[in-house]
């Protein structure tokens, strides 16, 4: 399409120099009335000619006419066509999105793709979990529509969180920079879907517990994250390099893994954390336990018994985390 354009624009461009060198060297006009004989001809506005034309003039005038009508008649239907098909390029994106974000459910929702709504979406890539990014500037949304899909809108609307299949998501995660603006979101989702699991970003101490009271179930400050970890380098350097090490990328590069216990008694007899003898199967550590009423236990003993809705997180190389998984058919 883009050639065809420029064929035409050359094929214009054409024509009036012809036209412009023409009446110049049939008639000797001068070049403003050569330029304005060639204008007032390919056009058909009408006027009269500057001053009589003789019958090379007239016939060059006809050439002229014949010529511009075919090649601005083009010039016209090419840019046309280019207009309507960008537009309707344009209607069938935004009708593929809408079927595709239709079909989710117990995705999440991502309110704002800026740095920190970049890195929740990378994250949620490399885990394969479906998400849904509420974003306003149409510039960002062009640059990423290829990878995310997108809802073009603010996110303070209940319908753009309706479109954006608020109703049917597992969890929100609204990383907007504006405090005020993610506790109005805060709000609005948590009336939408009161099963909702709702993540936001905070910039000022005071309003952690504005947010939480608003719904959040969990209120995140990246400044205070970032600070706490560069101090955490001076104080204990090799500690923290360690545990930067455990990554939970992606597939490839995965050291932890989150389990849920049904995963495991589906398959298999087994009443306590030494009957999964995982460290034996898979060679990977269970590191920690989270019972049904989310409690947190670090390192439990291997007589702890295990309980329905339940979880184990575990540690181990790339490798044998993928081996865990393949065994139980987990993800």
């Amino acid at each position: 399409m883009r050639s065809k354009i420029l064929v035409a624009l050359t094929l214009m461009i054409m024509v009036l120099l012809i036209g412009v060198v023409g009446y110049k060297m049939l008639s000797d006009f001068t070049w403003i009335e050569a330029i304005y004989m060639t204008i007032i001809t390919v056009t058909t506005v009408g006027f009269s000619e500057v001053r009589p034309l003789d019958a090379n003039a007239k016939i060059f005038t006809v050439f002229l006419i014949v010529t511009s009508v075919f090649i601005f008649g083009f010039a016209i239907s090419v840019v046309s066509e280019y207009i309507l098909g960008r537009n309707s390029l344009d209607m069938l994106k935004k009708k593929k999105v809408k079927k595709q974000i239709d079909s989710l459910s117990n995705h999440v929702v991502v309110c704002g793709f800026g740095r920190n709504g970049m890195q929740a979406a990378e994250k949620l890539i490399a885990y394969k979990k479906p998400f849904v990014v509420i974003e306003r500037d149409k510039e960002i949304i062009e640059r990423h529509e290829e990878d995310v899909l997108f809802i073009e809108g603010d996110a303070n609307e209940d319908e753009v969180l309706r479109q954006a299949g608020i109703d049917r998501a597992q969890y929100l995660i609204t990383a907007v920079p504006d405090d005020a603006a993610n506790l109005f979101i805060v709000l609005s989702a948590r009336q939408l879907n009161k099963n909702l699991f709702i993540i936001s970003r905070a910039s000022q101490i005071t309003s952690v517990k504005k947010l939480e009271f608003a719904g959040a179930n969990k209120v995140i400050m990246p400044d205070k994250i970032g600070g706490d970890h560069m101090a955490s380098l001076v104080v204990m350097p090799d500690l923290i390099t360690f545990l930067d090490q455990l990554s939970i990328e992606g597939e490839h590069t995965t050291n932890l893994e989150e389990v849920s216990i049904e995963d495991f008694t589906d398959q298999m007899d087994c009443n306590s954390l030494r009957d999964l003898d995982l460290r034996r199967k898979t060679g990977c550590t269970i590191i920690g336990y989270i019972d049904p009423d989310g409690k947190y236990i670090i390192n439990p003993e291997a007589d702890m018994v295990l309980q329905p809705n339940s979880k184990v997180i575990v540690l181990g190389r790339p490798e044998q985390i993928r081996k865990l998984n393949q065994m139980f058919q987990i993800g």
